[in-house]
């Protein structure tokens, strides 16, 4: 991949901080969770930096091992009594403001594309509106949780459609991958998530608000009832 302009890394680089901190706000400040993601960054990124996602040739093959490690791990959480208790104890106010790092992440993905990296479909240019999930968050944590004027149905409506357009943006970067992309009609195949650093969208960002919305959801239904 070519060299990109250091903001880029920097926005990028900020982002996954800003995920960390939020999310370990979100634990009531868990160290297991702090020890864990930096592990689990550590090692996905110590396999991008050894070039073992960002070969066209076995990088779509290569890929679930990206996210489908962490999706297992968060689907699990909801299968065992000690992982639905890690679920029900995190932040819901927090888990609502996580939301707003999709704003970042969407540039990111503009500036990816602008340098040929990714195809245009995974932008807001395209066929991704993921980012109006992370305009939105500001508004609806501080009408639910400060004004107190939105009830829990309106929030779960809300957390629903963030994770359908959460979906749609994962769908385009899977078609998108190297020996995928001629059979959609993209431009230009996503080959900017094999690399360090932005394999972590993948591999921790997108689990990390899957996770989110999932635990908002559960608490909103089951314990958490509001207006």
């Amino acid at each position: 991949m070519q060299n990109l302009p250091i903001y880029v890394y920097i926005t990028f680089g900020v982002t996954v901080l800003a995920a960390i901190l939020l999310f370990f706000r979100a634990t009531n400040y868990s160290k297991p969770f702090i020890i864990g993601s930096l592990s689990w960054i550590g090692l996905q990124s110590a396999l991008a930096i050894s070039g073992f996602y960002n070969d066209t040739a076995t990088m779509t093959t290569r890929f679930t091992l990206l996210f489908l490690p962490a999706l297992l791990y968060i689907l699990s959480l909801f299968f065992f009594k000690k992982g639905r208790q890690i679920i029900d104890d995190l932040n819901l106010p927090t888990l609502t403001l996580i939301h707003t790092i999709r704003i970042p992440v969407e540039m990111v993905l503009f500036w990816l594309f602008l340098h040929h990296s990714i195809p245009q479909a995974m932008t807001f240019e395209g066929r991704n509106f993921d980012i109006l999930s992370g305009i939105t968050a500001p508004f609806i944590y501080y009408f639910s949780f400060v004004k107190k004027k939105l009830g829990n149905k309106f929030i779960i409506i809300w957390n629903l459609i963030c994770l359908i357009l959460l979906i749609n943006v994962v769908s385009n970067a899977l078609l998108s991958l190297p020996e995928r992309f001629e059979l959609f009609g993209f431009e230009q195949p996503n080959i900017a998530l094999g690399f360090f650093p932005f394999m972590l969208l993948p591999t921790f960002l997108v689990p990390l608000v899957l996770l989110a919305m999932l635990a908002s959801i559960r608490q909103l239904i089951k314990y958490k009832p509001m207006n």
